[in-house]
């Protein structure tokens, strides 16, 4: 009988060892970012780094992404809970029917330009005509598309219009001539036309920002029938609240912040010195957000989708439940 007592025992011992494993068992969130690993998601890395993640009782998978990875059919296939991406391509595809709803906005300003040489006579946009401009695409043509809308410039090529070049993500057009302008982010592809040899005194740069044609980027989006789950809502709460934490901690310590950022970039591709200065421009960005997006800075953003004349980026308005601040607000208080 003692024998039997000591295994029963051993038994409710072990039953409660695992109801308290269950209890305290992390939430698992999987996050999809909009491109490669480096310090424009420094924020992330972070969080998970210095265990904020882990604090909130979460267990957080980053996928980095790349030129074929589309943020908005991840998360639409069930490949991600969470997804960086900027608000021209989420609303554009909410508007082909995948509820993409912004939970936050880390990112407070645009760090998106046009970078042009001089020499080839381009001082302001009053010089684009007849000119080649290279452009992004996969959904980062939006905002340069209205750009140009706004200019009353045609983009097909046609007389008193621009020509656009299908840019890759490298700033070889700008190099080789084959194109005036190209396109460029403040904490990435500026710095690469610098470190070819390209002087600032030999560049004029057009920041959208300047040209009140800026449109919200690396804003974070779930599917808008997950916010109608209370545990999913909790769970994004804190894990808004963590990322808002990695990202104040990367803005104050841009060169640590690098270091883990080439912690876990498999690829080998970054170097130390491109990704401190990548976080000290990223860091202007993220300034001056606590997580919560500004309703001005969304209606601001539509106005500018919306304006595409013949060829908007958007046909309508998406409404006021494109964006909630039901997780901010959770996650803040």
């Amino acid at each position: 009988m003692k024998n039997k007592s000591k295994l029963a025992a051993l038994g409710l011992g072990a039953l409660a060892l695992s109801a308290a494993g269950a209890a305290t068992a992390a939430d698992d969130v999987t996050l999809q970012l909009k491109w490669v690993t480096q310090a424009q998601f420094a924020g992330y890395y972070v969080a998970q780094d210095q265990g904020f993640y882990g604090e909130e009782d979460l267990n957080v998978t980053i996928k980095p992404g790349g030129p074929d990875i589309a943020p908005a059919q991840v998360i639409a296939g069930g490949g991600a809970d969470v997804v960086v991406d900027w608000m021209p391509s989420a609303m554009a595809s909410r508007e082909k029917g995948l509820d993409l709803v912004n939970i936050a906005q880390p990112f407070k300003s645009s760090g998106m330009m046009l970078t042009c040489r001089k020499d080839t006579g381009v001082n302001s946009p009053e010089d684009f005509p007849g000119k080649t401009l290279g452009v992004w695409f996969s959904g980062n043509e939006y905002p340069f598309l209205s750009w140009m809308s706004k200019l009353g410039l045609a983009t097909d090529g046609s007389d008193g219009g621009v020509t656009v070049l299908k840019q890759g993500f490298n700033v070889d057009p700008l190099l080789q001539g084959q194109a005036a302008c190209i396109s460029t982010m403040t904490y990435n592809e500026y710095g690469q036309v610098l470190d070819a040899g390209l002087t600032p005194e030999e560049l004029v740069v057009f920041k959208y920002e300047d040209q009140g044609v800026a449109t919200l980027e690396d804003g974070l989006y779930v599917r808008g029938d997950n916010l109608d789950d209370p545990e999913f809502v909790d769970k994004m709460a804190r894990f808004v609240r963590a990322s808002m934490k990695g990202w104040k901690w990367a803005e104050e310590n841009p060169e640590e912040a690098a270091l883990i950022v080439l912690d876990n970039d498999a690829s080998g591709a970054q170097t130390e010195a491109h990704q401190v200065f990548m976080m000290k421009e990223v860091a202007k960005l993220t300034a001056g957000s606590n997580g919560t997006l500004d309703p001005a800075d969304f209606e601001r953003t539509i106005e500018s989708l919306l304006s595409g004349g013949s060829d908007p980026v958007i046909t309508e308005h998406p409404g006021d439940d494109a964006w909630t601040h039901a997780v901010s607000d959770k996650a803040l208080n």
